[in-house]
């Protein structure tokens, strides 16, 4: 029996989107898993962007890295990758067939983003018998395990939709006005425009005002600032970047394509060649989904992406049908795989800056679940007091745990 981990940190030190807690989260689940868990210290890999002795977590390293993992699992190993840093959402392509109608992603430290269907793909290769758990602090994570089941959350569509009928308000209207509201978000996201949810709307998924944390505010003697990096600066720090001036929502995957190539997101390669395909045969402006998707609003830069093309016409992958490059394929389910995320899709995760140090909210609650129980706690006993303890201390983010069944009343990690 095996125990191999990976741990990401990313403070983005000296850009507009820096953090205070993300390697502070990765220094203390490291000594948790040596002293709680057993792993031994070879068997654990550490990315930061910190300190220069360590690999730096880049888009291309973080995945050469879980490839790692993964393709060293035996049955009756346990994997365990814990991530601290930036998540974003980029509205699906068509918003109709994935599971939240966003692709959710973590961001690594050179923007090269990693998609809620990257590590669906992932852990389809963890063998039978092994077990992945996935612990994801940073915004917009409920779902980054796409196709997973959500056990405890309110972040897929199935799950808001069962909530919304539940309310006195009544199921259709507020499932329409959901819709409409989110709309008119992705209409300002498309023009890099970040709308905070406590401006735009309420939860889909509560009928109660909770407020988002978008900016820097005080709390219990610190400083909090939100761990999701909105589009408007996602769309600043790639311009910069990549030297363009002209990047916007509508045309992120093939900026992301341009800039990285062979190793961008497995999801974004498989988009472009589906917007190479639809370009060459004339039927760019089919964007299917309710709202056309990212497709019909890339007519503009048609041109420029068969420039791309031209660029990169080696750089192959294998694409069966659209619709698993929109919302991936529903044959396989990750079901050797567990992901507890530190929010829901639509709400942000705190980084915390305190006199006792910063961290990240849910991944202090975690430490703190865990020395409570000796490191004995099933998944979902730890999601369930992780969230009650963050509400006491006056955070809104909610955590989610997505797995099988099977997986539910399973131990934490191992």
């Amino acid at each position: 029996m095996g125990k191999r981990a990976l741990l990401v940190g990313i403070n983005y030190p000296g850009t507009k989107a820096e953090l205070k807690g993300c390697i502070n989260d990765v220094n203390r689940m490291h000594k948790c898993l040596i002293n709680r868990y057993g792993f031994a210290e070879e068997d654990i890999v550490v990315l930061i962007d910190t300190d220069s002795k360590y690999p730096q977590p880049t888009g291309v390293n973080i995945r050469r890295a879980l490839s790692d993992l993964v393709a060293s699992a035996e049955p009756g190993d346990y994997l365990f990758f814990h991530y601290s840093g930036h998540g974003t959402r980029l509205p699906a392509e068509t918003g109709d067939d994935d599971d939240t109608g966003y692709d959710e992603c973590i961001v690594p430290c050179d923007m090269n983003l990693i998609t809620d269907q990257d590590f669906k793909e992932l852990v389809l290769k963890v063998p039978d018998g092994c077990v992945m758990t996935i612990v994801s602090d940073s915004c917009h994570s409920g779902g980054l395990l796409d196709k997973a089941k959500e056990q405890i959350g309110e972040s897929t569509k199935l799950n808001r939709e069962e909530s919304n009928s539940e309310s006195p308000s009544g199921g259709f209207r507020s499932f329409l006005k959901g819709k409409v509201k989110d709309a008119v978000h992705d209409a300002f996201q498309s023009r890099g425009i970040d709308i905070p949810d406590e401006i735009l709307h309420r939860r889909h998924h509560n009928s109660s005002y909770e407020p988002e944390e978008v900016e820097e505010r005080e709390h219990a003697g610190g400083r909090v600032k939100s761990r999701s990096l909105p589009l408007s600066t996602l769309i600043e720090m790639l311009k910069e970047n990549s030297g363009k001036d002209d990047v916007d929502v509508g045309n992120i995957r093939p900026t992301l394509y341009h800039m990285f190539g062979k190793d961008a997101s497995p999801k974004f390669k498989k988009f472009m060649k589906v917007l190479f395909k639809r370009l060459q045969e004339g039927r760019l402006s089919e964007g299917g989904g309710g709202h056309g998707g990212i497709i019909g609003l890339l007519s503009g830069v048609a041109h420029e992406v068969l420039k791309i093309k031209d660029d990169k016409e080696d750089e192959e992958v294998e694409v069966e049908t659209e619709e698993e490059v929109y919302a991936g394929t529903k044959k396989n389910l990750p079901n050797n795989g567990v992901l507890i995320s530190g929010c829901q899709t639509d709400q942000t995760s705190a980084d915390a800056n305190t006199p006792n140090g910063a961290y990240g909210a849910c991944s202090n609650a975690i430490q703190a679940i865990i020395a409570e129980n000796d490191g004995e706690v099933t998944n979902k006993d730890l999601v369930l007091n992780v969230r009650k303890m963050l509400g006491k201390e006056g955070y809104t983010q909610k955590p989610g745990l997505y797995c099988t069944d099977k997986h539910l009343n399973y131990p934490f990690i191992c």
